[in-house]
């Protein structure tokens, strides 16, 4: 961009959403720095860093030399992402609410928020990239230059109009030069720790948290030969592939041949909401967890149109390797088969396809499909 615009940044305190302000003041644009407050239901909880957050990006701004205002979306947030959390969790399935608050928040809210105040682009601090295509008109989304920090995943529901409208100024240099360009700046996050977890629940225990809202309803826990080994606390505090907190750690399955031997560690596999059984199995590549197939519904496209069936790549989780996949459309229906099974395959996450660097979009795995023999 060579001409001068005015750029709403989002700044969270952290240090990729510092950089990208600070970049766009080098490069001549009148910046605007947002600070958006998404959660106050227990703001003085002791896990609660909102307050610290907000002074660190005031600071960032100040330092910056822009201006910086404070707006509470945490109404909007309660209203489009986290009732959709709570039904999605007391359903017995694991969803992702930083997908739906990029959707539904960051570039709905605050991007309405952003043009109110008259600008011409958002900005944000996530590691992805933007592509104008002249030959078809559309904007892609790239994964970051980094590999190890791509956040694509999280922005798979991004529409045209959102895209057309965002910049993503750290998405083209890696996480290390952005720690160096801040402290060169004398930023005074250029250090700070990354944030880590669910964008509302921070670094407090998450079963602590689901307790306030989800009542337990406990129930048997289960091996695959089908003994009792156990109980669980209710399905909805528990995700596929899970193996911390079960409570079953000393229990040994007798004869246990299948991903794993007498002493390896118990992970969930399976959650019947019918009977309100946690099935576990032994060792991390039982066949149980491992899935070749899954369908996904809700489904949403960077382009504004589904991708035709054929070879591409797929995360079915953040931070998960590209996986080889092949798309097709059994009743209208998005259908994803692997030649090398998926581990965990998780209802409620969503499965993001790729052709390359660019991020197509994806949709929410609805099943998978097991080897339960």
């Amino acid at each position: 961009m060579s001409k001068k615009q005015r750029i709403v940044v989002g700044l969270s305190g952290g240090v990729d959403s510092a950089v990208s302000a600070l970049l766009l003041k080098q490069q001549g644009h009148e910046v605007i720095g947002i600070f958006m407050k998404n959660w106050e239901d227990d703001d003085d909880d002791e896990y609660c860093s909102t307050k610290q957050d907000f002074i660190d990006a005031a600071a960032v701004a100040d330092v910056i030399g822009i201006e910086i205002e404070h707006v509470n979306f945490a109404a909007d947030y309660k209203d489009r992402v986290f009732a959709e959390f709570l039904r999605e969790y007391q359903a017995g399935r694991t969803p992702n609410p930083d997908i739906l608050c990029n959707a539904e928040i960051k570039f709905k809210a605050f991007l309405d928020h952003a043009f109110a105040l008259g600008a011409d682009k958002i900005a944000t601090g996530h590691y992805a990239r933007v592509r104008h295509n002249p030959p078809t008109g559309l904007f892609e989304l790239l994964k970051g230059v980094d590999n190890s920090k791509d956040q694509s995943y999280f922005l798979h529901r991004l529409s045209q109009a959102q895209l057309s409208q965002t910049l993503f100024p750290v998405g083209e240099i890696e996480k290390t030069e952005v720690r160096r360009l801040a402290d060169v700046a004398g930023l005074p996050n250029a250090r700070k720790k990354d944030s880590t977890g669910i964008c509302f629940i921070g670094e407090r225990p998450f079963r602590e948290f689901l307790n306030r809202y989800i009542a337990k309803a406990p129930g048997p826990i289960k091996s695959d030969a089908g003994r009792v080994i156990g109980q669980h606390q209710g399905l909805s505090f528990y995700t596929l592939g899970q193996r911390q907190g079960l409570g079953i750690g000393g229990i040994k399955e007798k004869g246990a041949q299948r991903g794993g031997g007498e002493h390896a560690p118990w992970f969930v596999a399976r959650k019947d909401m019918a009977s309100n059984t946690l099935w576990v199995v032994q060792g991390h590549d039982h066949p149980w967890l491992l899935s070749p197939q899954l369908h996904a519904d809700d489904l949403s496209w960077i382009a504004g149109a589904p991708p035709v069936a054929g070879r591409y790549f797929a995360k079915t989780r953040y931070r998960q390797q590209d996986a080889a996949c092949t798309l097709s459309w059994p009743n209208a229906h998005m259908q994803l088969d692997f030649p090398q099974a998926q581990w965990a395959v998780t209802p409620g996450q969503s499965a993001v396809l790729y052709d390359g660097e660019v991020c197509l979009g994806g949709g929410v795995i609805s099943q998978s499909s097991l080897n339960l023999d």
